[in-house]
């Protein structure tokens, strides 16, 4: 997430727009109650568009996680980081923001601003975990906070702390934090944008900040746009989904949501190839479409019927909705989405 953004009505509710009408090729994915289905190997001819959501699904850099009771709770980028719930994966209402009195410890890396950014929410024993980045456009004089909360609800998160921050000096931006939990219960905070590329570092599972002082690198473009990993274990191999290009240009952005594979989540980390991520590796699984435009920043949660990726994409008006898309996976284990 290499910028700033204003997202102001960023929740504001687009039920029939002339992006949501993009939405009608994938309908059946998000319709009706959550079902397991079996998951299919092959992968369909093209790019499918987002399933059909409605209600507040203007979005950027969206984050979601599942509830206990069920449901969905969305985290995006915005002023004091805006929230958004849905009981059904399709149908989306705004639900406040994370921080309603601001954030006053961010603003020494914000300039002032209260637009936080790529917040990555997570459910793990009885809390929800939100990691949150705050900087400014083209910097990487930036710090990734943690707060938690045990309802998810807006206001109710706990200011925790500092988990990284970036100087000039460095070579990496601690913007776009990820959490992941290994199959060992290990925790770790993948992250980074732009400079040499995403890094990881452990984390001390009890308060869910930073645990020493080692530094990994995880995938790198010789300092071209990579940024918004996530890190998820599917059978068994960890997944790294990176976002490749430019996002915050409206219909003009090239994000594309790229992947490659480990059986550590520590690495190394190779696309279908086997050209490793640190050397500039990543398979497409999505790119810009008709009227898709920029899909990336994505997150992947796996749900009952299947792994889900959500997304933010343009419409051709400029504006970024959310997206959403099931995933399958091929013969070689590699994901696709349908």
């Amino acid at each position: 997430m290499f910028r700033t953004l204003a997202v102001a009505g960023v929740l504001t509710v687009a039920t029939v727009t002339a992006a949501a009408v993009t939405l009608n090729a994938h309908a059946a994915v998000n319709a009706g109650p959550v079902v397991a289905a079996a998951t299919p190997t092959t992968p369909p001819g093209q790019y499918p568009n987002p399933g059909v959501v409605t209600g507040a699904t203007r979005t950027h850099d969206p984050s979601v996680v599942k509830t206990p009771s069920g449901g969905y709770i969305v985290a995006q980028t915005g002023d004091n980081l805006p929230l958004s719930t849905s009981a059904d994966r399709t149908a989306f209402r705004a639900a406040g923001t994370v921080f309603p009195n601001g954030a006053a410890w961010t603003t020494a890396y914000t300039g002032g601003s209260r637009n936080l950014w790529a917040p990555d929410i997570s459910y793990r024993n009885g809390r929800y975990y939100l990691y949150y980045s705050a900087s400014t456009f083209g910097s990487n004089r930036s710090a990734i906070f943690l707060a938690t909360s045990t309802t998810g609800a807006s206001g109710s998160w706990a200011h925790q702390g500092l988990v990284i921050e970036s100087f000039s000096a460095d070579n990496y931006n601690a913007i776009d934090p990820n959490l992941t939990v290994d199959a060992a219960g290990r925790w770790w905070l993948n992250f980074g944008s732009f400079w040499s590329g995403i890094k990881q570092i452990p984390l001390d599972a009890a308060t869910g900040k930073r645990s020493g002082t080692t530094i990994r690198s995880l995938a790198g473009r010789g300092g071209g746009a990579i940024e918004a990993p996530k890190l998820v274990r599917h059978g068994s191999y960890y997944y790294l989904w990176v976002s490749f290009d430019l996002c915050c240009r409206g219909a003009s952005s090239t994000y594309r949501v790229m992947v490659g594979r480990s059986t550590s989540p520590n690495g190394p980390f190779t696309d279908r190839n086997g050209v490793a991520l640190t050397s500039g590796g990543g398979t497409q699984v999505l790119a810009g479409h008709g009227s898709i435009h920029g899909p990336g920043h994505q997150t992947v949660i796996t749900d009952a019927d299947a792994d889900v990726l959500f997304y933010h994409y343009y419409a051709d008006s400029g504006t970024s909705y959310l997206g959403v898309n099931l995933i399958g996976y091929d013969s070689a284990g590699w994901p696709f989405v349908y």
